[in-house]
């Protein structure tokens, strides 16, 4: 009788090699949809206070949605009163949200300045339909502060800056509207934003007006800064006209009408 032959069993061992490569492609797949979210969080969580505060949008029959919201201050001032650039204005509000200011406006095209701006130049942004929100930087701080930026950084005619020595930590400027906030969180913060940026209907005076930088006049990474002093003797007072030399927009000397008498007392644009 022949014996009977054994069956060799081919046995093959485990894929480490492949299973590593699966667990470490998984984790590190884990690990970008983790940072995605964590990243995106302030963002989508903006979109979120943007879309609640959609009902303060500007419209014909609702021109100015800031005079629902508690707490708005307003004033009228008048606007293409212009100063030197070595000249201050005696503003009567902290921060200002009117009156004589700078021939050149702050670059307000979603910038967020680490460091506090020349009062005079941001001024100018409010005439072109701009938002400032001022912090104390004592008070804003860690992720309050970036929470706070969210509502500035890259957003169009908007700009965020430091202010010292700011009486509330949040404060919101647009032309002839301010209004101060104690908390990041406030809802109010974005119902102004959404009723005045770029409002189309009159608010502020110059509608469609240039947010960006102007070369050679305005640099947004090394702006003037801002003076903690108080102004003195010669400082502009509110009512002024203008200074004669004073740059128009976008740093173009205004044109002098042919009859030098019938000049205007105030800077043209």
């Amino acid at each position: 009788m022949k014996a009977a032959r054994g069956s060799v069993v081919s046995k093959k061992g485990t894929p480490w090699g492949t299973i590593v490569a699966v667990v470490a492609i998984v984790a590190l797949a884990a690990s970008v949809i983790i940072y995605y979210m964590v990243q995106s969080a302030p963002k989508r969580a903006q979109a979120d206070r943007e879309a609640a505060a959609a009902s303060f949008a500007p419209t014909a029959s609702d021109p100015d949605p800031s005079k629902r919201i508690p707490g708005v201050v307003t004033a009228d001032y008048k606007g293409s009163v212009h100063i030197l650039p070595t000249e201050r204005v005696a503003y009567d509000k902290t921060p200002p949200f009117g009156g004589p200011h700078d021939q050149t406006w702050a670059t307000c095209t979603g910038t967020v300045y680490p460091n506090a701006v020349r009062t005079e130049n941001m001024v100018h942004a409010l005439e072109h339909g701009a938002v400032w929100i001022a912090y104390n930087p004592q008070q804003v701080t860690g992720d309050a502060l970036n929470l706070l930026s969210v509502r500035a950084k890259g957003k169009p005619y908007t700009m965020m800056s430091p202010y010292p020595g700011l009486d509330k930590p949040i404060s919101l400027q647009s032309w002839g509207h301010q209004l101060k906030v104690d908390d990041v969180n406030d809802a109010r913060i974005d119902e102004f934003i959404a009723a005045l940026r770029s409002n189309p209907n009159g608010v502020y005076p110059e509608v469609g007006a240039s947010c960006d930088a102007v070369p050679g006049s305005f640099d947004p990474d090394n702006p003037p800064p801002f003076d903690p002093s108080k102004p003195g003797p010669d400082a502009k007072p509110m009512d002024y006209k203008g200074s004669t030399g004073a740059q128009g927009e976008q740093g173009t000397v205004p044109q002098q009408p042919s009859n030098p008498a019938s000049a205007p007392a105030t800077p043209t644009k």
